[in-house]
């Protein structure tokens, strides 16, 4: 999948679900982010228990649910998908709206505002803090970066 076809498939329904939330920088760091994790591409980690396009396992879905828990009852209602940790994290292999509602409620979370669009560096550090990669790779980020805001059609 290439990151402007996610952000029609996944990013955008999910942002029609958490209009509130919705901006522009979230919609870049969340595609950068996918990219990241899952290079746009895999639904399910090669090898390891992580699920969908943002590579969330079961604990990061239990916590999503528990600390937002309205909010993602709500999307979970929107999309007919039981708010059942389990249920959700089978689900978010397979549905890129609910994966991405996942990822922007981890983000929304986290207290520190959102890096501004741009701000290569903040988004990395954000990305970092909020998803805690086992093996974090900064010598991509920058690529994956520049891609989201390409795809966002957010000019540099």
């Amino acid at each position: 999948m290439t990151p402007t076809a996610l952000l029609a498939a996944g990013i955008i329904p999910a942002a029609a679900l958490l209009p509130d939330i919705d901006s522009r920088a979230a919609r870049v760091l969340m595609l950068a982010i996918a990219g990241q994790e899952s290079d746009w591409t895999a639904r399910v980690q090669d090898g390891g228990p992580a699920r969908g396009r943002w590579q969330f396992e079961i604990e990061d879905v239990t916590d999503v649910l528990t600390r937002a828990g309205a909010r993602m009852t709500a999307v979970c209602e929107a999309l007919d998908v039981p708010a059942v940790a389990g249920t959700i994290y089978e689900a978010i292999a397979w549905n890129d709206p609910l994966a991405a509602s996942v990822a922007r409620l981890a983000l929304w979370l986290n207290p520190a505002a959102l890096p501004a669009v741009g701000d290569v560096d903040g988004a990395w550090s954000y990305y970092d803090e909020t998803w805690r990669p086992g093996t974090p790779r900064s010598a991509s980020w920058g690529e994956r970066y520049a891609s989201a805001v390409a795809a966002c059609g957010v000019p540099t």
